[in-house]
């Protein structure tokens, strides 16, 4: 019983894993991969407590290899170095699996020591990681090397396994246990899709728990909100998950869905971040509101210094007005598609010289060359005047185009304006 309830109910089976049925279910490539008991280099990556070891370990047992269990955060090129030379042992002689958990951990260096040693086909790499192995795993390893996701685990599997862990616990115990209603329910839902998680917020109720006067083990709902009070926002500024949640947000209010952006502005709220949702409202400010309603710029400046200057909790409440504003307002980002299309020809070398009654000097008119006469726009009909401001490798280039709101549109008739009266 001094084992963990999460390591006494680790399943053996690949049938037995709960959730990834996206790879793991029959008929799909990771199960397939597993049966056929020929197994190549694989990388799981994916969230914690969503079965990577454990499915690590179930492969090595269906391949018939020895499992070797290396950590990135605490080992080193020698500790890799021995895992490599037991291959030349009895126990090796069917091949080495090595399971490397938090690849990502590894320098570049321990890397390339890792990769000398797999190219050969003597040892098998599974690998697992927590970040992006696109960003975080040496290319050469990527290349040799197949990836598969694994997924948070939904509510409804892992209160399957909460029921199968109450069950193992009465057993073990050999006492029944009574549950409130709502505590599985709550404990699979306050879990962030991590079934670790699940099952140690369950075993510390049930080590938290009293016997009734029938000799049996109460747990409570109010344990369970205790147990899993912290656990439902998975969120690490570090991580993927932040950048996740930015991007969600982000998207969440160009889409105009302002019960979605306030969901993930709650998220970064929770998590005690106030600085990634204020520079990204701002960006969308200008990105995808921008001309059509440009005083959302700020307005939303005014949101972001009072909740810096409030901090939490109340930074919440101009945070939320400035999400609702923008989800609401008008959107277009023809700014940002104009500076994108100036950009492109100034890197592509499309400069030119700037237009000589645009200079303040004149070098040529010291050798009797007179140059244009540049025109104050001030001094004609409606402060406009017809004149040439691009260089000439570039006249006539339109970056902006007016958006189909009613701001721009308003502007672009304005212009329109002016250009017919300064031609009469």
């Amino acid at each position: 019983m001094s084992a963990p309830l999460a390591d006494r109910l680790r399943p053996t089976e690949l049938s037995e894993v709960c959730g990834q049925q996206h790879i793991l279910g029959e008929g799909k490539l990771l199960r397939k991969i597993a049966d056929s008991g020929v197994i190549p280099n694989l990388i799981f990556f994916g969230p914690s407590g969503t079965g990577k070891t454990t499915v690590a370990r179930i492969i090595a047992k269906i391949a018939n290899k020895k499992l070797c269990h290396l950590n990135g955060t605490s080992c080193s090129t020698a500790d890799i170095k021995e895992v490599f030379a037991e291959t030349a042992g009895i126990d090796g002689a069917q091949g080495v699996l090595l399971y490397l958990d938090e690849i990502q951990y590894l320098n570049k260096k321990q890397q390339q020591t890792l990769l000398e040693f797999i190219e050969d086909g003597r040892v098998t790499l599974i690998a697992s990681t927590t970040e992006n192995p696109y960003f975080y795993v040496y290319n050469a390893i990527l290349s040799r090397s197949t990836v598969f996701e694994f997924k948070p685990i939904e509510p409804s599997e892992i209160e399957r396994a909460l029921e199968h862990a109450v069950e193992k616990l009465e057993h073990d115990d050999g006492t029944k246990i009574i549950l409130e209603e709502g505590v599985l329910r709550h404990i699979a839902c306050n879990c962030s899709g991590d079934a670790r998680k699940a099952l140690n917020a369950l075993e510390v109720c049930w080590l938290g728990s009293k016997l009734n006067e029938h000799g049996e083990r109460v747990l409570l709902l109010e344990d369970a909100h205790s147990a899993a009070q912290r656990s439902s926002n998975r969120y690490d500024k570090e991580g993927d998950d932040h950048f996740e949640i930015l991007s969600a947000f982000h998207k969440s209010v160009r889409g105009s869905d302002e019960n979605a952006a306030l969901h993930y502005l709650a998220r970064f709220i929770d998590a005690g971040d106030i600085i990634s949702p204020c520079r990204r409202l701002l960006a969308i400010a200008c990105e995808d509101v921008g001309l059509a309603y440009p005083m959302a710029i700020p307005i939303v400046k005014a949101c972001v210094d009072t909740a810096l200057q409030l901090g939490l909790p109340e930074a919440q409440l101009p945070l939320a007005d400035a999400v609702i504003l923008l989800c609401t307002a008008p959107k277009s980002n023809s700014g940002v598609e104009a500076i994108g299309a100036a950009l492109e020809d100034v890197r592509n070398g499309l400069s030119g010289e700037v237009p000589e009654h645009l200079v303040n000097v004149h070098p040529k008119s010291a050798g009797g060359h007179k140059p244009p006469k540049y025109k104050y726009a001030h001094n004609y009909k409606n402060h406009y005047v017809k004149q040439q401001y691009l260089p000439d490798t570039l006249k006539g280039r339109v970056y902006y185009h007016f958006g189909d709101n009613k701001t721009e549109q308003a502007a672009k008739a304005y212009r329109d304006k002016l250009v017919a009266e300064a031609e009469e």
